[in-house]
């Protein structure tokens, strides 16, 4: 399906590795220009050069932490007035919320709330004067589904959902959508990180942990970030304006609810 994005200018944030490269490999796929980020300005540009090489596609990569006034300039510096933006950011790591700090459930409420807020106020003017804009915030299964050790992650990405809801019918008459994707158990470094965690915890070899996990999804498996990505390249499409301030869940059936 020709998605009919063409040439349009992409950010894809925390787009060096997993669901975010996946994100911007599909939308550089689609034709569109894309500026990718991330902290490590060594793996950023490998993957700079395996974008470009295996699309053809117009790569800028931006070294930056998004989440501070001068990583977010030096994004739009790079690519000024974008037409597709994508919110993504790491989420805090598990911790007992009884052993949380003030100043950390502070950062995990910029990371994961604040800092996409503010990177769509930046955007979607232009948007909304073109008459297209395609804002998809990158959240997870747990705004649906909380998970214990997970709370400062669900709840500052539970918070962000409401926010953009409001914001999403606001310009939707402009063909400008806010849309969101809630990942579940999909095969990245994050998810590898949680299960090494648990296997500690309970004491049990990691591939048992593993095992466990992938058992407990109606799936029977991990998801790939090819299909994360794809899911988000059409909800940036042109066949996409009348999908806005929705939650895609992908996570293999795990979320037990019909709605």
């Amino acid at each position: 399906m020709d998605l009919g994005i063409s040439g349009r200018k992409a950010i894809v944030c925390a787009s060096s590795r997993g669901l975010g490269r996946a994100c911007a490999l599909k939308l550089a796929e689609a034709g569109c220009e894309v500026t990718i980020n991330g902290l490590d300005a060594k793996r950023l540009d490998a993957t700079a050069a395996d974008l470009r090489k295996a699309t053809g596609a117009k790569i800028y990569a931006v070294a930056a932490d998004v989440a501070t006034p001068d990583g977010q300039k030096a994004l739009f510096a790079a690519c000024p007035e974008p037409d597709i933006l994508i919110n993504n950011n790491a989420g805090p790591p598990f911790r007992d919320f009884r052993e949380l700090t003030r100043q950390q459930i502070i950062d995990g409420v910029i990371a994961n709330m604040v800092t996409a807020i503010e990177l769509t106020q930046k955007a979607i003017d232009s948007m909304v004067k073109k008459k297209f804009g395609r804002i998809v915030d990158i959240t997870s299964g747990t705004v649906k589904m909380p998970l214990v050790g997970l709370d400062l992650s669900s709840g500052a990405r539970a918070g962000l959902t409401a926010f953009m809801a409001g914001v999403a019918r606001s310009v939707a008459q402009h063909n400008v959508t806010i849309n969101f994707l809630l990942p579940g158990a999909f095969d990245t470094d994050r998810l590898r990180s949680n299960i090494e965690a648990n296997a500690k915890k309970q004491g049990i070899p990691l591939e048992q942990a593993t095992a466990a996990r992938a058992a407990s999804i109606p799936a029977k498996r991990f998801g790939t970030a090819n299909e994360f990505g794809a899911a988000c390249a059409f909800l940036c499409s042109s066949h996409a304006g009348y999908i806005t301030g929705q939650n895609l869940l992908i996570d293999g059936g795990t979320f037990p609810g019909a709605f």
